[in-house]
Parts: structure tokens; C-alpha cells; sequence
């Protein structure tokens, strides 16, 4: 096992929101126990046309989806040279990418940003493609967070993510349970947009809404709800089981939003029962949508500083690059629902040119 217990990462995250790409630099050291530090963190803003890419591909054709996996690693690799810091020599970077497609019961996933295209870009070791050997093995591939939940968020009982989709993670006596709640900010987003916002600041669009009961009805009814984890979800699942659901194309943007506020803040609520729990990621801005989840939750929430909550997952990316370095353990199957623990992630080291 390789015996460097110090690390410089710049970690990368895309998610399924398309707020825009997360750079995280930071360290990581060990001694008795893993502890990081984060110097600088950024979130590029995506252009109109990258938006626009990211959001129709996957509805293209092979071809196209493999020269944007290029392009978009391109993309990663122009931003990470003008983020990082000139003085500091970084190890490596971990990219998650940006998840185009996610079907992990047809043993597909897809995270686009070319790994090799990053370290010719940046010329440094970049490592990718973290979901691929979990699903190989019959896991979800998802969620992957839980490995840094429980080495460098032990206070907590439970982590809370709310990105496009929640996610949630619980320690227990024999390690950590963690997976998929609901989705939280690409429905939220979604509706938003309906009245050319980006997203619904503080909810204040969804305050001005009634709640459809029918609506919430259907909402908690849903199959996935019932089933028991190992659970992961997808865009692909979001448009099957709740875009198509008649209410949601014809009741008033306001109105849907009051609903899935509603919606989101049981489910997830409901899952809080006790101890702590630390919440991140870009819903826990939203004092509306926090408003919704103490409503049925029985724990005191807290609210990480604003680097933890904007960049975690970032952060925790860095992490699994770090593991896989090690070749460590960094995919748990307790979570995931594989048939064993791995350490995930493609190694895509610099190659100088050959003049």
C-alpha cells in the first residue's frame, strides 16, 4: 500500500442540477484519522450553450455524445488550469463529471468529462469514471458520498445532501446506510424556469402556492418510496415516474412548487429521527425548503459553513481519488448493493508529447 499520507487534490463535481462545475482544492492527510483542509473553492457557471449540451444529450446519437465527452473534458481541464493555484504543486485531480446517463439495473452509467483529455489538458494525473466498476458489479453505483460521510463526517449521525436529487447518509453500528431520498433542485429548478427564473430563491415562488393534495398523494405513493436500499435515482427515473404525472403539466407553477415542497420535506423529514444531522449542497440555502424538512423531522439541523455546503461533494470526489491513489477501499457495497466493496475510479496519468 503506497505510504504517502499527504495529499493535494483538486476535486471536481457536476451535478445533475447544472448549477454549474464545483472546483474544490484542497489536502488531505492522515494520521490516526483522515482530516482535510480546503483552499480554494470556485463554481463555473455554465454558458447558455453548455446548459443546453448537457441537458439534450442524452437524446443524441453516439457519436455526438462521445466528441462532447471530449469537449467537456476540454472544458474541465481550461477551467481547472485557471482555477488552481500556480504556487501549489497538485498530486492529482478526482472528477466526477457531469452524469448523462444512469441505468444501473441495464448496467449503464455514464459520467461525461474525458479523463484523459483533463490530464493532457492540465497535465496532471486525473482520475474518473467512479461509478463504472460498482455497477460492473451489480451496485448502483450510487451513492458514493457515504465513503467521506464516514472518515471525515463522523460527528454526524446522519449527512444530508440536497442536490438535484437528495441524498442521505445514516451511521450505524456496523458502518453507514446511505441512498437516494427524492428529488429535491432538479424539480424545483425545473418548475422555476417555467417562470424564467433559474431557481426559486428562499421559495418564494412556492409560498405563493396551495398545496394539491391529490397531487402530494400521488407524490408519496410512489414505488420507489416503498423499496428498501440499496437505491439510487436518475433523470431518466424523474421523467417516467413524475413529469408524467397529469397534474404537474397542468396545474399552476406556483402550485406544483407549494406541492413538491411539501413532498420533499416528508420524505426527507421523515427519515430524521434522531441525533444530528449536517446539510449541504445547494437546497440548504433555500430557508423555505429547510422550513418544509424541520416541519417533519424530530433532530436539531445544522447547516456546514458555506464552503461544506457548496463543495462536500467536490470535496469527497478529492477524497475518493485519494483512496483509489491508495488502492483503497472508496465504494462501499453495503451502500451501493454490489456483490463486493471496491476502489472505483480510471487512473489517466500525463503523457508528455513525443516531439
Amino acid at each position: 500500500m503506497n505510504q504517502i499520507s499527504n495529499y493535494s487534490v483538486i476535486g471536481v463535481m457536476s451535478g445533475t442540477s447544472l448549477d454549474g462545475l464545483d472546483l474544490v482544492q484542497c489536502t488531505f492527510n492522515k494520521s490516526k484519522h483522515w482530516q482535510f483542509e480546503i483552499q480554494k473553492c470556485a463554481t463555473i457557471q455554465y454558458s447558455k450553450k453548455w446548459k443546453s449540451t448537457l441537458e439534450n444529450l442524452p437524446f443524441k446519437n453516439q457519436q455526438i455524445i462521445s466528441e462532447t465527452n471530449k469537449d467537456f473534458g476540454k472544458f474541465i481541464g481550461k477551467e481547472i488550469n485557471k482555477f488552481k493555484d500556480k504556487n501549489t504543486t497538485v498530486d492529482f485531480i478526482a472528477s466526477h463529471g457531469h452524469t448523462i446517463f444512469h441505468q444501473p439495473e441495464k448496467k449503464i452509467t455514464l459520467q461525461i468529462g474525458d479523463g484523459k483529455t483533463i490530464a493532457q489538458e492540465t497535465k496532471t494525473c486525473t482520475i474518473t469514471n467512479f461509478r463504472n466498476l460498482d455497477v460492473s458489479l451489480n451496485g448502483q453505483g450510487a451513492p458514493l458520498v457515504p465513503i467521506g460521510d464516514l472518515q471525515l463526517f463522523e460527528e454526524y449521525k446522519f449527512c444530508l445532501n440536497l442536490g438535484g436529487f437528495a441524498n442521505i447518509s445514516s451511521k450505524e453500528k456496523n458502518g453507514i446506510i446511505a441512498f437516494d431520498v427524492c428529488p429535491v433542485n432538479i424539480i424545483l429548478n425545473y418548475l422555476a424556469s417555467k417562470k424564467d427564473l433559474e431557481y426559486d430563491f428562499d421559495g418564494e415562488l412556492g409560498k405563493k402556492g396551495k398545496i394539491n393534495f391529490e397531487l402530494l398523494q400521488k407524490l408519496n405513493s410512489l414505488k420507489y418510496y416503498q423499496k428498501k436500499y440499496p437505491k439510487s435515482l436518475s433523470r431518466e427515473w424523474l421523467k417516467e415516474n413524475i413529469l408524467s404525472i397529469k397534474e404537474v403539466s397542468i396545474l399552476k407553477t406556483e402550485d406544483l412548487l407549494a406541492t413538491f415542497y411539501e413532498h420533499i420535506g416528508f420524505q426527507i423529514g421523515k427519515l430524521l429521527t434522531e441525533e444530528s444531522v449536517l446539510v449541504t449542497g445547494g437546497g440548504s440555502l433555500n430557508s423555505f425548503l429547510i422550513e418544509k424538512i424541520s416541519k417533519y423531522s424530530k433532530v436539531k439541523i445544522s447547516l456546514g459553513d458555506t464552503q461544506i455546503i457548496n463543495f462536500k461533494e467536490a470535496l469527497i470526489f478529492g477524497f475518493l481519488g485519494v483512496l483509489k491513489i491508495r488502492s483503497e477501499v472508496n465504494c462501499l457495497s453495503q451502500v451501493t448493493g454490489a456483490i463486493r466493496d471496491c476502489s472505483a475510479g480510471e487512473i489517466h496519468e500525463y503523457l508528455p508529447a513525443i516531439n
